[in-house]
């Protein structure tokens, strides 16, 4: 063998490593962007700081039915804990049977997030938890006769002094507000596998699923709105969905924002069929076909991102793969239902 062919087996060997090398370093730089907070890492808001008693009675808030005028929705009524903190219909059910226009989103994580709801009109969690109670479509109940309902109740009496202990009158819609929020803001997806891969368990998700996690992160441009450790950007972005709700543009008018919803969490994904604000597409297969199209509507509000895939099938299966190693064991978050005041 001749030394200028040896030389040539040598360089593509090493240039074989060198990409190879340089594929692994990028997948570490990957997935140190994902690495998730601790619960102790939960954010509190200085004005509703993390108290225990606090929680407790968001947790009995959350459940009760009479925070409605018909007395039978509550908070988990929509957002059931059996459905990954969503009620896994296409569009919600509100006052009197009506339905809703929008799909039920999960509250999954949502300490980490602002600008709430699909279209972000509420500001923060303790707004957005008061939204749904006096909205005429869903639990009916205005916030005067909310707070009346609660001074009613004796039980609650005691369980709103002590969650507001330096309050002579703590029975309030803002204290309402605070301690539904300090509940939920309590309600964190678990440990999954994908975060015990990326913290060096490399049995802890399948050769396709590894795959997967690339193409998220390339060709299949998921990352551009799908990113950080819960897999959202929080922000809002017309992704070319065939509907006729114009979205955030109601709430910030402005152009781009017409037919513009928040992106979603991916954390806990394939419990949460159907998908998209209007629960149109049933399952993640037709979620990626619908982005490998690139959209449907086009308009000049659609982002920039959303474009033509060209994805494989195999890179489709790969990329669903992956998507399954976001959904955590939350078994931390199993709770026995609260006995609610009755006197």
């Amino acid at each position: 063998m001749s030394s200028k062919f040896i030389i040539i087996i040598l360089s593509i060997f090493s240039f074989n490593n060198l990409a190879s090398a340089m594929e692994d370093l990028t997948i570490e730089k990957l997935k140190k962007t994902y690495k998730r907070p601790t619960q102790n890492e939960i954010p509190y808001p200085k004005d509703n700081l993390y108290n225990k008693k606090r929680e407790d009675l968001g947790k009995m808030l959350f459940f009760d039915p009479r925070l409605s005028y018909s007395n039978v929705t509550s908070c988990a009524t929509c957002h059931n804990p059996s459905f990954s903190w969503q009620d896994s219909l296409p569009k919600g059910v509100g006052f009197n049977h009506q339905q809703l226009g929008r799909k039920t989103p999960t509250i999954l994580n949502l300490a980490w997030s602002e600008n709430l709801f699909w279209d972000g009109r509420a500001p923060s969690l303790e707004a957005q938890s008061l939204g749904p109670i006096q909205s005429a479509k869903e639990m009916n109940l205005s916030l005067d006769k909310m707070v009346s309902k609660i001074n009613r109740i004796d039980g609650y009496k005691d369980a709103f002094q002590k969650a507001f202990p330096n309050e002579k009158s703590p029975i309030n819609e803002t204290n309402v507000a605070k301690s539904l929020a300090t509940f939920e803001r309590g309600i964190v997806s678990g440990i999954a596998p994908f975060d015990k891969w990326i913290s060096g368990d490399e049995s802890a998700i399948s050769e396709s699923a590894k795959k997967g996690f690339m193409v998220f992160n390339s060709k299949g441009n998921c990352d551009s709105c799908h990113s950080g450790w819960n897999f959202t950007d929080n922000s809002f972005h017309d992704i070319g969905h065939p509907d006729s709700d114009k979205g955030r543009i109601n709430v910030i008018p402005i152009a781009s924002m017409e037919h513009a919803f928040k992106t979603p969490t991916l954390r806990n994904i394939d419990r949460r069929a159907p998908y998209m604000h209007d629960g149109s597409l049933e399952n993640l297969e037709s979620v990626i076909d619908f982005y490998n199209k690139g959209g449907i509507a086009k308009r000049p509000s659609v982002d920039r991102n959303i474009k033509e895939l060209k994805l494989t099938e195999q890179e489709k299966k790969d990329l669903i793969s992956f998507m399954k190693t976001l959904t955590s064991d939350d078994s931390h978050l199993s709770f026995d239902i609260p006995t609610l005041p009755t006197n």
